[in-house]
C-alpha cells in the first residue's frame, strides 16, 4: 500500500497532497504568486500530521517537474530532493502539462464529446505559453513546446476536434482562439498536487525513479533574469 507525497509548484499554485494507492487522502493549496518558499515545508508538515502519519510512512516523493515558473520549479524540486535525501525515499518526476491533462479530464468529460482533446497551457509571458495536447486516455497528441499563440495556432486540430484549453496560460489565449466553435475554455482550472496521483502511482509501481543527486527541473527554456528599473 503505497503512500506518495506529491508537490506542485510549477505555477502560482503552491500545492501538496498525500495519496494512498493513487487516491488523495489529504491536500493543501494556495494560489498566490511568490509565496512558495514561505509555505511549502509548512504545508508538508501540516499535511503529514493531519493525516496521522509520520515521514517514515511516506514511500516516495513525487514532484511536478515542469515546464513552468523557473523559481517555482526550483523550490518544488529542491524541496522534494531534500526530503528524499533525508528520508532515503525515491524521487518521482511528473511532467507538469501531463499532470494538468489528467486533472482536467473530469472537466472535459462533462462536455460529453468523445473526441475532445486536452490542451494545458502555462503562461510563459507575452503571448507565449508552454503547452501540449492530449486525448482523454492521456495519450500525447502534440509534443510539449513553448509556443506563441495567434489566430492560426492549432488550426488543423481545432478543425477536427473540440479542444478544452485550461491553465493560467489559457486565459490570455481566449481572445485569439475563442471565436472557434471547437475551442472550449475552462477558467476555473488550477494546478493541484492531486493531479499527480495516477501518474505517480504508475511510476512508483514501475520503479521509474529519478537520480536524486542529478535530477533537475524541466525548464524547456533558458532562464533570463530581468533587470530592475533604476
Amino acid at each position: 500500500m503505497s503512500i506518495i507525497l506529491q508537490i506542485e509548484t510549477a505555477t502560482t499554485s503552491c500545492s501538496v497532497a498525500l495519496a494512498k494507492e493513487g487516491l488523495v487522502i489529504a491536500q493543501k493549496q494556495i494560489n498566490e504568486r511568490n509565496i512558495h518558499a514561505e509555505v511549502i515545508t509548512l504545508f508538508i508538515e501540516e499535511l503529514v500530521h493531519a493525516a496521522g502519519l509520520t515521514y517514515a510512512d511516506v514511500d516516495a516523493v513525487a514532484v511536478s517537474c515542469g515546464p513552468g515558473s523557473y523559481t517555482g520549479l526550483r523550490i518544488g524540486v529542491s524541496t522534494a530532493k531534500g526530503l528524499c535525501y533525508a528520508l532515503d525515499k525515491p524521487l518521482i518526476a511528473i511532467e507538469t502539462l501531463e499532470a494538468m491533462a489528467y486533472g482536467a479530464m473530469p472537466l472535459a468529460a462533462a462536455y460529453n464529446k468523445a473526441d475532445i482533446l486536452l490542451c494545458p497551457m502555462i503562461d510563459a509571458r507575452r503571448m507565449e505559453v508552454y503547452t501540449a495536447l492530449f486525448d482523454m486516455q492521456g495519450n500525447r497528441v502534440k509534443a510539449t513546446a513553448a509556443e506563441i499563440i495567434d489566430e492560426n495556432s492549432l488550426a488543423t486540430e481545432l478543425q477536427n476536434n473540440p479542444i478544452l484549453f485550461f491553465g493560467d496560460g489559457a486565459d490570455k489565449c481566449e481572445a485569439v482562439l475563442g471565436a472557434n466553435n471547437n475551442a472550449i475554455f475552462s477558467p476555473s482550472f488550477q494546478n493541484n498536487a492531486a493531479h499527480l496521483s495516477q501518474l505517480a502511482l504508475k511510476k512508483f509501481n514501475d520503479k521509474a525513479f529519478e537520480d536524486v543527486a542529478y535530477f533537475e527541473p524541466y525548464y524547456l527554456k533558458d532562464f533570463i533574469a530581468g533587470k530592475k528599473a533604476l
